[in-house]
């Protein structure tokens, strides 16, 4: 089995390439996915963030606990100290699930922040110029231009992770475009 990693900043287009693999009968998991589902009723979050306001209607508030987080690089690091081993877990148990399969994709934006390239036989990196992808941010997510740019920094930057990547996929231009990239260059 050739395991595929499918990494790129956020805002890049990570999600619209996973749909075109899916679409065209690929074998793909979603890590935001998995840290979004860890999050539901993840007691030792609750416990390490009972001192802020994280919570709306007895859950975790993706929204609250992200703008915690990306105020104080001391807490994203706690919060990633919990998520991240869990996530490599489901990312173990997705590859012997699928173990008969030619080749499996795993979306991971954190690719390179989290050190998992070893995990990976090939690294698919989805490039986008950094305006588009702030103007997608601000309009996708509703979040101010500041916000925006805190969220992006947060990220090593795009073009030293270009070199570590075996496919590049620049996603500047439109969906059909992108679709077309993916079959010649993945598919």
């Amino acid at each position: 089995m050739i395991k595929y990693a499918i990494t790129g900043n956020i805002a890049s287009g990570k999600s619209a390439v996973e749909n075109i693999l899916i679409k065209n009968g690929e074998t793909v998991i979603d890590t935001d996915k998995i840290s979004h589902e860890l999050l539901e009723g993840n007691n030792e979050i609750i416990e390490t963030f009972k001192d802020f306001d994280i919570l709306s209607d007895g859950k975790i508030s993706r929204e609250k606990l992200g703008k915690i987080v990306f105020s104080d690089k001391s807490l994203k690091k706690k919060l990633e100290n919990i998520l991240h081993p869990q996530i490599i877990e489901k990312i173990n148990e997705f590859f012997e699930q699928n173990q008969d399969k030619e080749r499996v994709f795993v979306s991971i934006p954190l690719l390179f922040e989290t050190k998992t390239e070893g995990m990976f036989d090939k690294i698919i990196f989805i490039y986008c110029d950094d305006k588009i992808r702030l103007n997608r941010l601000m309009e996708r997510e509703n979040y101010t231009k500041e916000y925006a740019k805190s969220r992006m920094k947060s990220q090593q930057n795009q073009d030293g992770k270009v070199k570590y990547s075996d496919i590049v996929i620049y996603n500047d231009s439109t969906p059909e475009e992108l679709e077309r990239l993916v079959k010649k260059l993945i598919l």
